[in-house]
């Protein structure tokens, strides 16, 4: 008599949109995940995404695409400014080639949480300590931090989706300092309250001047979101202060004048806000034995790449695709996944400047040629061409190439 043969069983870390549709796509294949969260319960919200082709058609195959509104205002204008207030027709973000869908990340985490199943096993307050492998299992200690309790479980699996700081990556992979790279940049994000005086609900804001930026995004049905992003050369230092100082800083000394005054405090009152520095992770490859690492943690593309989120699904739907190919060989499923995803990555990493040129100029020639450009793409001859060719640029075609296609 042939014994049932046992579902292989598989831990998590990290309840992110990385870490829940890897859950999702793995019980899609016949796996049982265990999703472990440090956080004490599920967080909403969250900042502006883009939402690409490639995570479009990673959504739909998942089967939550139709729960991932997309929060563009058809009736929304996008204008540049600067601090007097003066304004010129600018581009909107989902004005982009492959027309990018926008949400919050919130809503994308909503989506694949919304359709795990009701029996998946999620423990929140808790984290990894310590984990060791062999080529039978990975046998991982957890820390239960609400009740300072530890306890040690076998898993045929680890994956650590626990973002650009990711615990499973120092304990597996090594530190933080051989796998982060510093972009000099920092980012100030929240949801506002109310939009900008003399502005209509659905219009959106960029004030660009060079090494720094102010972004306001409309979303329907929703406050505006708004994003601070500076060029610093110490970012020690900005981490030393409360955020808001640390954003007058940086768009100071000259007098804030009205609109971004406005934009300051809106961030200053805000419920909830990400803080952060702009690092992107480097690996040379993303799994070691029965560990693997996804999205942030293993390939943090950053916020100017506008690929985080998408990746993130599609990184997790390919795993799954690469195991379910190859239930017996796990070596070779991961090889395979890696192979799979890495040009994309790698194309991303290497054009992330690109993507924060248009965020945030580094510099006075780079802010020159920004404004040259958004003045042209309203010109009745020039901007239709300069469309045209922006659509054919390589780095947007990679934006829309579905890399876990089966």
């Amino acid at each position: 008599m042939t014994s049932a043969k046992r579902t292989p069983r598989a831990l998590v870390v990290g309840l992110g949109i990385a870490g829940t549709a890897a859950a999702l796509r793995l019980r899609q294949i016949g796996w049982e995940p265990v999703v472990i969260e440090r956080a004490p319960g599920r967080r909403s919200g969250g900042y502006f995404v883009g939402v690409f082709p490639t995570g479009v058609a990673t959504a739909e195959r998942l089967g939550v695409l139709d729960r991932i509104s997309n929060r563009a205002d058809p009736t929304s204008a996008v204008y540049e400014i600067d601090r007097a207030g003066h304004r010129h027709k600018g581009m909107g973000y989902d004005s982009l080639p492959g027309a990018p869908r926008m949400v919050l990340r919130g809503d994308i985490e909503s989506a694949l949480f919304d359709s795990l199943p009701p029996d998946l096993e999620i423990r929140y307050n808790t984290v990894p300590v310590d984990i060791r492998q062999d080529a039978t299992g990975a046998r991982v200690t957890l820390r239960d931090t609400a009740h300072d309790t530890e306890t040690t479980e076998d898993f045929d699996l680890v994956i650590g989706a626990d973002g650009m700081r990711s615990t499973v990556r120092r304990l597996v992979f090594g530190p933080d300092a051989n796998h982060m790279h510093a972009l000099n940049y920092m980012i100030a994000v929240c949801l506002m309250r109310e939009q900008v005086a003399g502005f209509r609900p659905q219009d959106g804001l960029v004030l660009a001047e060079p090494g720094r930026s102010a972004w306001t995004f409309p979303f329907v049905n929703r406050e505006p979101g708004l994003l601070f992003s500076w060029r610093t050369e110490d970012i020690d230092a900005e981490f030393r202060r409360p955020p808001i100082e640390s954003v007058r800083a940086a768009f100071g000394p000259e007098p804030t004048g009205p609109i971004l005054g406005q934009l300051m405090e809106q961030f200053e009152k805000a419920d909830d806000f990400l803080f952060d520095s702009v690092h992107q992770v480097k690996l040379k490859q993303w799994h070691h034995g029965r560990v693997v690492l996804l999205g942030d943690a293993g390939w943090c593309l950053t916020l100017y790449s506008g690929m985080g989120a998408s990746t993130a699904m599609a990184g997790a739907e390919l795993l799954g695709t690469m195991l379910q190919r190859h239930p017996d060989d796990l070596d070779r499923a991961l090889d395979d996944w890696n192979r799979r995803l890495a040009p994309n990555i790698a194309h991303q990493h290497a054009t992330v400047q690109q993507g924060r040129s248009l965020f945030t100029p580094h510099d006075r020639p780079e802010h020159l040629r920004r404004t040259a450009m958004m003045r042209l793409m309203h010109a009745p001859l020039v901007g239709p061409m300069l469309t045209k060719q922006m659509s054919k640029n390589q780095d947007f075609h990679m934006k829309s190439v579905d890399i876990a296609a089966p």
